[in-house]
């Protein structure tokens, strides 16, 4: 059976198309054009797929057991702010669209359905609560609102025929290219002003291993859960060392950014499922890798 991947060929869904098709999953990406012929290491489906669209055909989950919705319309390069000047059509696709597609799944007859959350449910918390899946919840920004709607949601949806569960993701780093720190690495290693900034981050690749977790985790563990999915806190700085270490870069480094004022994610609900990230190891290897020049 077919894990239909929403949003599967973007800078996020790649890592969990590469999870799947490194466990064996027979895997299709849904979205509005045919990914690249080369952007994944194995052969896999395409089916159209928007979510601003009424009603999805049949055929969107044809063959399909189980559904991970990592599709999101936004301004590029904007998720805080992604609504532009148009914070009801925002609202219409990512909140509505969401639960149409969820609720179409499960007529459907998908089994498991896996939604891409984000931190950003957090959004307004007081300064010294903790990150808590079990925190009271009213995000300040329209992207945490309906990131958090999403998520409700899709919960109400949960029962013995249709197990799901939600990633509240935090910043995703990775080593494939595209990659979302490629312009600033460039600027460092041409000897350009890099702006300084501090946030958590969590490999692409342990994020594709959550959502192979709650595809593969027993049903009464995860169905109608949320789960944060975090690893590293770092700035600028920690990035930019890694690749100066690789490239030896004559170009000094940046200033350091206040680390200390980000709240960080706690992640003992999903490690508590044998989940465990790659830490600081897999951090320093994935930048001497991006130092490398691009094909």
């Amino acid at each position: 059976m077919t894990t239909l991947v929403t949003g599967g060929s973007g800078l996020v869904g790649r890592y969990i198309v590469e999870a799947l098709l490194g466990a064996g999953y027979d895997v299709a990406v849904a979205g509005r054009t045919p990914p690249q012929r080369d952007l994944f290491s194995a052969p896999v489906g395409f089916r159209a797929f928007t979510l601003d669209a009424g009603d999805h055909p049949d055929t969107l989950f044809e063959g399909a057991s189980s559904l991970v919705h990592a599709a999101f319309d936004h301004l590029p390069g904007r998720y805080r702010g992604g609504e532009g000047d148009d914070p009801d059509a925002f609202r219409r696709r990512n909140l509505e669209g969401s639960v149409r597609l969820f609720e179409a799944a499960k007529q459907a007859g998908i089994r498991r359905a896996v939604f891409l959350s984000s931190r950003a449910v957090y959004d307004g918390l007081a300064s010294g609560i903790p990150l808590t899946e079990a925190a009271a919840l009213a995000p300040a920004s329209l992207y945490g609102a309906v990131k958090l709607g999403c998520e409700q949601a899709l919960a109400a949806l949960n029962g013995p025929n249709f197990c799901t569960a939600s990633l509240r993701l935090t910043g995703v780093y990775g080593d494939l290219r595209p990659n979302k720190w490629d312009q600033m690495i460039a600027d460092y290693l041409a000897g350009k002003p890099v702006p300084v900034r501090a946030g958590s981050e969590v490999h692409g690749r342990d994020v594709g291993r959550a959502v192979r977790l709650m595809l593969e985790a027993d049903a009464a563990r995860v169905g109608g859960a949320a789960f944060n999915v975090s690893d590293l806190v770092v700035d600028t700085r920690d990035i930019l060392s890694g690749v100066r270490e690789a490239s030896g870069s004559p170009h000094p480094l940046p200033g350091r950014g206040d680390t200390a004022a980000v709240a960080e994610m706690e992640c003992g609900k999903i490690r508590g499922l044998g989940w465990e990230p790659g830490g600081r190891d897999l951090f320093d290897a994935t930048l001497a890798d991006l130092a490398k020049p691009g094909p």
